[in-house]
């Protein structure tokens, strides 16, 4: 039985509808009965939230589209200024419903000028008899715009006294959005982010041909299995699973294995997974870099993307600094006498520094340090004497900024600020190089 169902659309047309936005049947279901039919006023302005790859784009596009909706679609991010914004508008709507290539655009200085243009561009399009629907994608952009560019497109349907309904895309919610003199509040609509069984139930449908669905959909389960935790991008995970089906097929190719030996196909998959675990978001990689490593069965190591080589960005004093803080972190206080001074005497090594040097400190994870004890670490691995100056103590913000240290606590104005590094292993050996 379909999940979508509305008198003024075509049955045929909503089940292909069904078939493009899976997961998001109820969405679309309110989106639809908020629309009514075309002749229909609909609610003045929708706004439409959630994380980043939630699936608000692709399912507006995919509806507007499939029911040939009359509509506007337009990025705020490449319109990123308000004449742009409206002139762009003005432009697809000369085009709304006609087979014409568009005209060149009219100065549009401002919302005075682009009422009196649509209601123009309305009547001479012959666009009055049904709702026109105008999309903002990346809405968040129009808080950086005039005062009232927002407000103005939140009643625009009243300004023109037109069937005209704004909808507004955004990944942050509305109370940040709402200005502090008050305006029309609109409809707002929640997509929430994909579960783990929806994403394999997307990510399943793009099987090759020439594997079965059971065997595609086993290996997005192992797929999801190990990112699941780290990325829930959509978008990622189609890009992760199309990027290393090939070497989870390199078993039944070679016939080896066949498309139910779970066990083999895993072994084979597991370590070329954890590779791609290093370039999650980065892209430090081409997509035929990547499938050249993996048939050369490079190390990770072997990647020179981003990761290996983002000290290069970092001024000559923070990487002392950041080396200091790891430092701080991962060695006790009791031990900067050994390891930074030169005539520190004999230290007798007791049965309490015995008993607790057997644990490895990386598993304890990093320790918390107060401000002189960096400066002092970094006055003593310094060549040359650093005077603490404003630029050494900007650098100190540079890197909390970065998320390569993290303050601790309050900053209590008589104990003084306490950091902690939160950089791996690898990355302060990068450094030290």
């Amino acid at each position: 039985m379909p999940n979508l169902e509305h008198p003024a659309y075509p049955a045929a047309a909503l089940l292909h509808l069904e078939s493009l936005v899976p997961c998001r049947e109820s969405q679309v279901s309110l989106l639809l009965s908020l629309f009514g039919e075309r002749q229909q006023f609909s609610f003045p302005s929708i706004f439409i939230y959630g994380h980043t790859s939630s699936g608000k784009t692709y399912v507006m596009q995919t509806l507007l589209n499939t029911l040939q909706l009359p509509h506007v679609f337009v990025n705020c991010v490449e319109c990123f200024t308000s004449r742009l914004l409206l002139e762009e508008i003005l432009i697809q709507l000369q085009s709304c419903s006609s087979e014409t290539e568009p005209t060149s655009s009219v100065p549009c200085e401002t919302f005075n000028d682009f009422v009196r243009l649509f209601k123009q561009a309305l009547v001479s399009r012959e666009l009055q008899g049904q709702t026109l629907y105008i999309v903002l994608d990346r809405a968040e952009q129009l808080r950086e715009m005039e005062a009232n560019i927002l407000p103005a497109f939140l009643r625009l349907q009243e300004l023109t006294d037109s069937n005209v309904t704004v909808i507004l895309l955004s990944e942050i919610v509305w109370e940040l959005f709402r200005p502090n003199v008050g305006c029309f509040d609109p409809l707002t609509l929640y997509f929430p982010d994909y579960s783990i069984g929806h994403l394999q139930k997307i990510l399943s449908q793009n099987h090759p041909p020439e594997y079965t669905a059971d065997f595609y959909a086993a290996y997005i389960n192992i797929l999801l299995g190990v990112f699941y935790m780290v990325c829930r991008d959509l978008k990622e995970l189609r890009h992760l699973a199309a990027l290393n089906f090939s070497k989870y097929c390199e078993p039944v190719v070679r016939g080896e294995a066949n498309e139910r030996d779970t066990r083999k196909l895993w072994k084979n998959i597991e370590p070329h997974l954890k590779k791609a675990m290093q370039t999650v978001y980065l892209r430090e990689i081409s997509s035929s870099q990547w499938e050249r490593l993996q048939h050369d069965d490079g190390e990770p190591g072997q990647l020179k993307g981003l990761s290996a080589h983002t000290h290069v960005e970092l001024p000559y004093y923070s990487k002392f600094l950041l080396i200091a803080a790891y430092l701080a972190s991962y060695n006790p206080v009791r031990t900067d006498k050994r390891f930074f001074l030169k005539h520190h005497g004999k230290i007798k090594k007791t049965n309490f520094m015995k008993k607790h040097e057997k644990t490895s400190n990386h598993l304890l994870g990093p320790k918390p340090f107060p401000l002189d004890r960096l400066l002092a670490i970094l006055y003593s691995i310094v060549d040359k004497r650093v005077a603490p100056t404003a630029n050494i103590f900007s650098q100190i913000t540079s890197l909390v900024t970065l998320q390569l240290l993290s303050m601790v606590g309050q900053n209590d104005q008589l104990e003084g600020p306490r950091y902690k590094c939160t950089v791996s292993l690898d990355f302060i050996r990068a450094v030290a190089r």
